[in-house]
């Protein structure tokens, strides 16, 4: 038994502006902890999570543009496990070095 075609309009839109929406996130911690490193005249600990932050967050830029990238099909493939996991990576990686950040 198959089932009805799926609607190709909502669900993908949905997901691909939730994607949208946490790339700018990221981004916006980023520029926020560069410039805090700017102004707070950071010491090498600072400089260092900085340095792994913006790696970080240059990771989730990648796997968030693969994947809204691919949401414009009819039919987009499923979220690869790998780039799940890295998504999740990055995101923890971002928020420790948001923590270092501030002490």
């Amino acid at each position: 038994m198959t089932g009805a075609p799926r609607d190709p309009g909502l669900q993908p839109e949905r997901t691909r502006l939730a994607w949208r929406r946490t790339t700018l996130s990221c981004t916006v911690v980023a520029l926020l902890a560069v410039r805090q490193a700017v102004r707070g005249g950071a010491d090498a600990a600072a400089l260092t999570g900085l340095a792994t932050g913006l790696l970080a967050w240059l990771g989730f830029l990648r796997v968030a543009h693969r994947r809204v990238g691919r949401m414009g099909a009819a039919e987009p493939a499923p979220l690869v496990a790998r780039h799940a996991l890295a998504a999740v990576a990055c995101t923890v990686v971002l928020a420790v070095c948001a923590a270092v950040m501030l002490f």
